[in-house]
């Protein structure tokens, strides 16, 4: 299906170009689009290199597995086909609570992490298994616990009261990830998807019957390997640096409480606000800190595990690459040809009927292909009509509750040569669709209309 929609892409950009007179915008978006693919993935290097050394740290400690182990009911339903205590269940889960927490420099590398384990799950390399799609359909649909960059612009345009969006993107990005799900569940059995799928635990057994696959189940080498023994005080140590890190959160969401100045949170917030902030702002160092600290107690040798992991990060560039390339490419393309603003103005009759803010068409469209574009169109609605309209927090609302889809895709399946990509697609544009219509709906239900 990729295939298709990156082809149609690029011959309706062409098309339009060439009759609009475009030609020459479309020619420079060429440059300027594969230019900004590889700045993207340079950018990308160097915390893909950190989150994989860290992630290796966690896995050699056994930590992975642990974190996998204590959501195994939810990891269960949503991944069935993926053995209980792989390393991969503890890599999406982290993956999602980074996701959460509006994390996206961890976010990626942890789903590249974990897309790569799921690959060595896959019997038929190149295609998309059900986690595989799952996966994707969480990451394009991600809960929002607080959309920072949006009340940061918030904010910075001088709002009254920024952090109002934070219970609308809630809810409405709550909405998207259930409809994701479940559509990703629905599709899975589908006929139509189904003939494309093979079994996750399938290992081909030449005795059988005409080389009929049997599925057996694999117990992955990570699963077997059991941590070294804890070093001496280790568990005092491991509840002397839990008690620091509350700490640590307390000091950055109430900063007067000892008599610093406050520099990461509003004091003008509420209580609970603040320590959300405050959580957002350690929660990166404090990750970085705690999994060496923890491989540590456990024997591990930190320095040379980090490294090795990190050495993956370049690898894992290389490989998506391309696919960014490809992407951003057909999509710059298309906004130089004036594809987006054709598409507004046939669709702007139908949101008039519907009761969708015509105002809010582009960036819907934008969204899925680029969050640079739609970040634009969000600017220039702030511009237009100020912090505080309904218009501008509903558009707040709609960048926090959806995902550059086809970027994501792309990086994900890229990272391991995914070529059909089976259900993952649909799925995603049903988020898609779903995220702007309940970023409405709530908006209008929360702020008033």
């Amino acid at each position: 299906m990729l295939n298709y929609i990156w082809l149609g892409m690029v011959l309706l950009a062409v098309a339009l170009g060439g009759l609009t007179g475009k030609m020459g915008a479309v020619n420079g978006a060429v440059v300027d689009s594969v230019n900004f693919a590889v700045q993207n993935v340079a950018k990308l290097l160097g915390i893909m290199t950190v989150w994989l050394g860290v992630m290796r740290l966690a896995s050699k400690a056994g930590l992975v597995q642990r974190l996998g182990l204590a959501l195994k009911p939810l990891l269960r339903w949503l991944f069935p086909q993926v053995p209980a205590g792989h390393p991969a269940m503890g890599s999406m889960l982290m993956n999602m609570s980074a996701n959460i927490l509006g994390l996206d420099n961890a976010a990626t590398p942890l789903g590249l992490r974990a897309m790569k384990e799921l690959d060595q799950l896959n019997p038929k390399p190149g295609i998309a298994t059900n986690a595989m799609c799952m996966l994707l359909a969480i990451n394009t649909s991600s809960i929002t616990l607080i959309p920072m960059t949006m009340i940061a612009l918030l904010a910075a345009a001088h709002g009254t009261n920024p952090t109002r969006i934070i219970g609308t993107a809630f809810l409405a990005t709550l909405i998207t990830h259930i409809v994701a799900i479940s559509t990703a569940k629905f599709l899975e059995n589908k006929p139509f998807f189904r003939a494309r799928e093979f079994p996750l635990t399938a290992v081909a057994d030449p005795t059988g019957p005409a080389g009929v696959a049997e599925a057996k189940e694999p117990v992955p080498p990570e699963v077997l390997e059991e941590p070294l023994p804890w070093v001496p005080w280790a568990r005092p140590i491991l509840w002397a640096a839990g008690l620091l890190f509350l700490a640590t959160i307390w000091l950055a969401a109430f900063p007067e409480t000892v008599g610093w100045a406050a520099t990461d949170t509003d004091p003008s917030h509420g209580p609970v606000i603040r320590l959300l902030n405050g959580l957002c702002v350690v929660a990166v160092p404090w990750m970085i800190c705690f999994f060496p600290l923890y491989a540590a107690l456990r024997r591990v040798p930190v320095y040379e595990e980090f490294v090795e992991g990190g050495k993956e990060g370049f690898q894992v560039c290389l490989r998506i690459l391309p696919y960014v390339v490809a992407m951003l490419l057909a999509v710059g393309m298309l906004r130089a040809a004036g594809a987006f603003d054709l598409i507004t103005a046939f669709f702007r009759p139908v949101a008039d009927r519907l009761g969708f803010p015509p105002e809010l068409i582009p960036m819907a469209l934008v969204r899925p292909f680029s969050g640079s574009a739609a970040l634009a169109i969000f600017l220039d609605l702030l511009h237009q009509y100020g912090p505080d309209n309904i218009l501008t927090l509903t558009a707040a609302t709609l960048y926090g509750c959806s995902e550059t889809t086809f970027y994501v895709l792309a990086v994900y399946f890229g990272s391991v040569n995914i070529k059909q990509t089976r259900h993952a697609i649909p799925a995603g544009l049903v988020a898609d669709v779903v995220g702007p219509i309940s970023a409405v709906i709530v908006c209008r239900c929360v702020l008033g209309s």
